[in-house]
């Protein structure tokens, strides 16, 4: 990545995880990315550096590009809950939240698991899992395996046909993409198809009532546009936008993703996670018992109380914006 990401590795529970954090510390946002399936933190970064007022947290899920693959095979409560004592190792509370693709189901996962932590909630080329419309099998076949990653003739020859929008006549942009990969282990890759076996968001979606921002490829070949309207109708407080694109769309239009999410964060009503934990700032001296890593997600016990607090109204608005090709 770029020299302005923080890359190291960090050693949460029995697992080592590559983490990467860029921007300001003292930034007035704090954006945890959960990235697409088999993607390596690398791919992030054109995204990433291009958000101003907001810092930017991500890291490689266990099997993928410097993160070593689990023993077993892992769920997405599992990995939501590991998230979780990252930003503990982080000293990191409060987080907006935001996941592509595979990722998406991640960051709903997050969200729902940790209400206490979580300020908004961005989602990009995704969808509530198992209760979807799927992409054409002639698409979804090619994505079984992690070839794309490995072999970059490969890459070159279906990745039009897979992500879609630019990708289709952009074969720059694709190498550019492919080059940013660190390749993972097959392992990895197949535990990750293997979190998101018969998992869905639907039946909770609308528990979850703090601002969401989905974004959509209107050329979508895996994740067709139509799952961003069912998300919509689900979440509350949902507000959707098209973008003229397919399926990577903050790689081929990463400015405008990344300034209409920082806008989305900044305009979002002020609030505080619900939950019964407060939100920790690097400055501020954690409890014992934030500091137990096993502490999350926290239990309403022992003096600690669920906030009474309402949350502010956050209106449903369907728009579409089209980014210029």
């Amino acid at each position: 990545m770029s020299r302005k990401a923080d890359i190291r590795t960090l050693q949460v529970a029995e697992q080592q995880l590559r983490v990467a954090t860029m921007g300001p510390v003292d930034a007035e946002r704090t954006l945890l990315v959960f990235n697409g399936i088999g993607a390596s933190l690398e791919t992030v970064e054109p995204f990433a550096e291009r958000f101003r007022r907001t810092r930017i947290v991500t890291f490689d899920v266990p099997g993928v590009g410097g993160s070593p693959a689990p023993k077993l095979p892992y769920r997405l409560s599992w990995l939501s809950r590991f998230a979780g004592r990252m930003l503990d190792k982080l000293d990191i509370g409060a987080v907006d939240v935001f996941g592509v693709s595979w990722g998406g189901a991640l960051a709903q996962q997050f969200v729902h698991d940790h209400p206490e932590r979580s300020r908004t909630l961005t989602l990009a080329a995704t969808s509530a899992g198992f209760v979807m419309v799927p992409g054409h099998p002639r698409v979804i076949s090619k994505l079984a395996t992690p070839r794309r990653y490995t072999d970059s003739d490969y890459m070159f020859t279906v990745g039009p046909d897979i992500y879609g929008g630019r990708l289709r006549a952009d074969r720059r942009l694709l190498e550019e993409h492919a080059a940013a990969l660190r390749t993972g282990s097959s392992r990895g890759y197949l535990f990750q198809l293997l979190a998101g076996v018969g998992w869905t968001s639907w039946l909770w979606l609308p528990q979850l009532k703090l601002p969401v921002l989905i974004m959509m490829g209107a050329d979508d070949p895996i994740v067709p546009l139509v799952n961003g309207r069912i998300l919509a109708s689900r979440l509350p407080n949902a507000r959707l936008e098209v973008i003229d694109c397919g399926h990577l769309f903050i790689l081929t239009h990463p400015e405008e993703t990344a300034q209409t999410i920082e806008r989305f964060l900044l305009e979002a009503p002020a609030r505080e996670p619900t939950g019964c934990r407060p939100s920790i700032s690097p400055s501020q001296p954690r409890s014992p018992r934030s500091a137990e890593p096993d502490g999350w997600p926290p239990r309403c016990s022992g003096g600690w109380r669920r906030s009474s607090r309402q949350r502010t109204p956050f209106p449903t608005i369907r728009s579409h914006a089209c980014f210029a090709r």
